[in-house]
């Protein structure tokens, strides 16, 4: 495999740009990799957990109650202090669906934790009333819950560690800002984050499927919750796909009404997906049910957290929104970490922009690109212990071209570590 290392000179003119030799290094590693890229293998599995799924709430909740700490804490103070919010439960209720409509017995019950500053010079902050009403708030997108009725929030969120609050803030007098952020903030923790480009078609339909299950198809069918799980498996040019989707059962007054709904759904489902591959596709949805023993995929709310169904924070998608088995995978949960220092998040997100951005300008030159970012505690954020990147390349492709074109978006990236900051601040940046 030939490579260009972090020792190699990275002042030469690449495509476009050119990188500063008084920058450091970032321990670029670039490879270019003689193996068969994942669209050309014969197997691939591919999993998507949709908004409503118990551990996408968890994740949803999460990030709401961090961002809406970034908006207090820059209200108050003009900037971002220390917190993470990646831990809650979503613990599940107790309902009695059935056709025509059945009701919640017991609230699914949400408890908040995490660690944050919670007073500044002695002024005590309201983190706690800040975070719950955050997660209310997140959970007024399911248009079937009652925030009022259907679930009960508990705030356990507490102080940070003084050492991680210490690392946090090491540099913030000293480090000259980029114009983008705080790109030489030091890492609050020793992790990697990962990504991959482009998405293969399996992985597009699985992951386009829920965003149409929930979102242009409810105009259509109202009857479908928005618990929705994705799987999908390809076996060389077939595509087998299996739906799981909550089911609102006031919507559907009998069996024979479930039944239309499930074949329309399917449907509109198949005519959508080829929109996003050539592939033959196979399509299941709910495929537990049983009519003859009466088992359907009923919910009041269209959400199976009403019955039993717990969820956490990282247990689902990845920042990518897939569940990918044949990937480079993190098991970081991205949601909720606070976007300054914590490279659990920082680095995921940043894997995803460097890999799209090298295949998106090699012009098809590069098939797939991996990338794996790597901290280390108390080192500035923009200079990781390694940055891994590996290319494959189409037949013809110039190596060493493409090598030094990778190498040079990443480390450009890395040079403005801070523009993740800033749009994960603004919202502009989706982590499951």
């Amino acid at each position: 495999m030939a490579k260009v290392s972090a020792k190699a000179k990275a002042t030469a003119k690449t495509v476009g740009r050119k990188v500063s030799p008084k920058k450091a290094s970032k321990n670029i590693v670039v490879e270019t990799m003689k193996a068969v890229p994942l669209a050309q293998q014969d197997i691939e599995l591919v999993e998507r957990k949709g908004i409503g799924h118990p551990d996408s709430i968890s994740d949803g909740i999460a990030e709401a109650v961090s961002l809406a700490l970034c908006k207090m804490y820059l209200e108050r103070f003009g900037e971002i202090l220390h917190h993470n919010t990646d831990q809650n439960e979503v613990v599940g209720g107790q309902s009695t669906p059935k056709f025509a409509g059945g009701e919640v017995l017991e609230p699914i019950h949400i408890m908040l934790s995490g660690r944050a500053i919670t007073q500044v010079n002695g002024e005590r902050l309201p983190y706690s009333t800040t975070a719950i009403n955050a997660t209310k708030e997140y959970l007024k997108r399911f248009p079937n819950l009652d925030v009022n009725r259907h679930i009960t929030v508990d705030c356990r969120i507490g102080k940070g560690s003084f050492d991680l609050i210490k690392n946090f803030e090491a540099l913030k007098d000293q480090c000259k800002m980029d114009g983008h952020g705080n790109h030489c903030l030091l890492a609050n923790d020793t992790s990697f984050g990962c990504s991959f480009a482009p998405y293969s078609d399996t992985e597009l339909v699985c992951l386009e499927t829920e965003k149409y299950v929930n979102g242009p198809m409810k105009k259509k069918l109202k009857e479908t919750g928005e618990d929705v799980k994705v799987m999908c498996s390809r076996n060389k040019t077939k595509i087998n796909m299996t739906i799981a989707c909550a089911m609102v059962d006031r919507y559907i007054p009998d069996a024979d009404h479930y039944a239309s709904v499930i074949d329309e759904m399917k449907e509109r489902v198949l005519d959508n997906a080829t929109k996003y591959t050539d592939y033959d596709l196979h399509l299941d949805v709910n495929h537990a049910d049983n009519p003859a023993t009466g088992n359907f995929y009923l919910t009041v709310t269209g959400l199976s957290a009403e019955n039993g169904d717990d969820g956490s924070v990282g247990r689902g998608n990845r920042m990518n929104g897939l569940i990918t088995p044949y990937r480079p995978m993190s098991m970081e949960a991205s949601a909720g970490k606070n976007p300054i220092t914590h490279v659990g998040k920082m680095y995921n997100i940043l894997a995803n922009w460097i890999a799209n951005d090298i295949v998106k300008k090699s012009n098809g030159n590069i098939v797939e690109a991996d990338v794996r970012i790597l901290s280390q505690i108390g080192r500035p954020i923009s200079d990781p212990e390694t940055c891994s990147v590996q290319l494959f390349l189409a037949p013809g492709a110039d190596a060493a071209k493409w090598q030094k074109e990778a190498y040079a978006i990443s480390d450009e990236w890395l040079e403005n570590i801070g523009k993740v900051t800033e749009k994960v601040v603004k919202g502009q940046v989706t982590v499951f």
